[in-house]
């Protein structure tokens, strides 16, 4: 179960994350979009893991490669970005969430456009 603390600094990495791809693709003029679904912090806020859905999906493999190139980058700009409110920034390890796929398969099975997504 996690800690008032836990999620606390997980809405706060997840809000300033989102905020720093954002900023991020607004500078590249970017018509990717990058969207921070969730984020767990280990119990000793050392580690979080930062869950990512990427639209549109052919740069999905792609620009996880570049985020996890980009990750010392990342934590550093969101170090600057949080530094009053957490003693030490968490290592950040990106996931690839693909919750939504799995819903949009289901709802197509469920419809029977498509074959069973659970097999």
């Amino acid at each position: 179960m996690e800690s008032n603390r836990q999620k606390k600094i997980n809405q706060l990495l997840q809000k300033e994350l989102a905020e720093i791809f954002r900023k991020q693709s607004a500078e590249m003029n970017s018509k990717i979009l990058i969207s921070v679904t969730e984020v767990k912090v280990s119990s000793d806020l050392g580690v979080a893991k930062v869950y990512l859905s990427i639209y549109p999906q052919e740069y999905r493999e792609a620009l996880m490669k570049e985020i996890q190139i980009l990750n010392p980058k990342i934590r550093k700009i969101l170090g600057n970005r949080i530094a009053k409110q957490v003693r030490q920034v968490p290592e950040l390890i990106f996931y690839l969430d693909v919750t939504l796929d799995t819903v949009e398969k289901i709802e197509k099975a469920l419809k029977g456009k498509d074959e069973n997504p659970i097999l």
